[in-house]
């Protein structure tokens, strides 16, 4: 079916309907000129704008902390996987096809490899600040069935029929970074169903329950992570992964908890947020709902040692990042800079970015892949740390700047 759409109101019409594609406009800025003086008619005064500030500027080794000293060996799997993906690309081919010559086992060699083949290039905000937040996640474990029970009413749901992907990039580059999502309302395109909506029953979802699982919020978390795994009442363990998500922003429930003043800030952990559920079991769904986005999953084989990232590629016990891609190229090596979650202790690592996520936006923002496991979870809950990121970009085939 072809829809007849005026093309001049179809950037308005998705925007405004598909999850809000921009913040509103702020009110124009009103100068107010001075009393005129005699016949001097008063100045005319601009409003200083400020230069759009780079997302990268080059930079020198020596400048990545520890990065003399630090051993590279252990992010060398990833590096490699990595490669998987990105040495049929031009810019990528010769360093890779390099890598896959060397061996893992002596870190004077890779950082001399990394040297040769790769100019590093730090990441600053919009703002031109270097700083940015640093979270983790982790790929939790729920209990669950293939089909209900008492025990197991929660739907873990595979990606319905109705939920279209809208692609404008290709007509309108200005939102080729949009997740547009929508179903069909008659001949009109609306916003897909809302995490309150779904939970209600809207949808063409029934039929699509992959799994049941016993436990609400394990599975909010388990959409926040984007991966996971199911032990079913056999013992058998099953992968899941990302298959869709409807299309509206990621909210975090953690800050409408602080906002609300149920928890305190450093209390917004996932674990705190847990606990606080488990207290208050009949304000849970209304906090749930205050996080529109969902995630559909899909099964993974069983033969993958990890979750595949957004890359493509399995992703490796701390050597993962999720970054935003609009900025962070896929695949790329980086740098980053942080410490321990609620700790001073540095962790300076050399990392793959091979994953993104709804909540991970902005230049200088990542997720720290902590791996699979109770310590994992443990460590990805109360990560939220400040820290400074370098992208290594293979020579000749670095960022042009203005």
């Amino acid at each position: 079916m072809m829809l007849e759409i005026d093309k001049k109101w179809i950037i308005w019409g998705l925007c405004a309907l598909l999850a809000a594609c921009a913040a509103p406009l702020k009110p124009p800025v009103t100068v107010t000129p001075p009393p005129p003086q005699a016949a001097v008619p008063p100045p005319v005064v601009s409003p200083a704008i400020a230069p759009p500030v780079q997302p990268f500027a080059v930079s020198k080794w020596e400048m990545l902390p520890d990065w003399q000293t630090m051993n590279l060996t252990p992010s060398w799997p990833a590096f490699l996987q990595s490669c998987r993906m990105l040495k049929a690309k031009p810019g990528w081919q010769a360093a890779c096809t390099r890598g896959e010559q060397l061996g893992a086992d002596d870190s004077s060699v890779l950082r001399a490899f990394y040297e040769e083949w790769f100019t590093p290039y730090q990441v600053f905000n919009p703002d031109g600040s270097e700083q940015g937040m640093i979270t983790g996640y982790y790929e939790p474990l729920l209990k669950g069935s293939r089909s209900r029970t008492s025990r197991f009413r929660y739907p873990l749901y595979a990606a319905p029929d109705d939920l279209l992907q809208i692609d404008m990039g290709e007509a309108y580059p200005q939102l080729k970074d949009l997740r547009l999502r929508g179903r069909l309302q008659g001949k009109r395109v609306v916003p897909y169903y809302s995490r309150a909506e779904i939970d209600a029953g809207a949808g063409s979802l029934k039929g699509r329950e992959l799994f049941w699982v016993e436990d609400a919020v394990e599975l909010f978390f388990l959409q926040v992570q984007g991966s996971g795994r199911i032990e079913l009442p056999d013992g058998k363990l099953v992968k899941i992964g990302y298959a869709e998500q409807n299309g509206y922003p990621y909210v975090s429930i953690g800050k409408k908890l602080v906002e609300a003043g149920e928890l305190k800030l450093e209390e917004a952990s996932m674990q705190g947020i847990k606990a606080w559920a488990g207290q208050h079991p009949d304000k849970l769904g209304a906090l749930l709902a205050k996080n529109p986005s969902y995630v559909f999953f899909r099964e993974l084989p069983d033969g993958l040692t990890a979750p595949l990232g957004a890359l493509g590629v399995p992703l490796t016990n701390e050597y993962s990042l999720a970054v935003d891609a609009r900025t962070i190229p896929l695949g790329a090596p980086v740098f980053l800079a942080t410490t321990h979650p609620n700790d001073n202790t540095p962790l300076n690592r050399l990392m793959l970015a091979q994953d993104t996520g709804g909540a991970i936006k902005g230049a200088v923002r990542a997720d720290f892949f902590w791996g699979f496991g109770n310590q994992a979870a443990m460590q990805a809950g109360k990560m939220k740390q400040q820290g400074r990121m370098w992208v290594l970009f293979p020579k000749g085939s670095e960022p042009v700047l203005n």
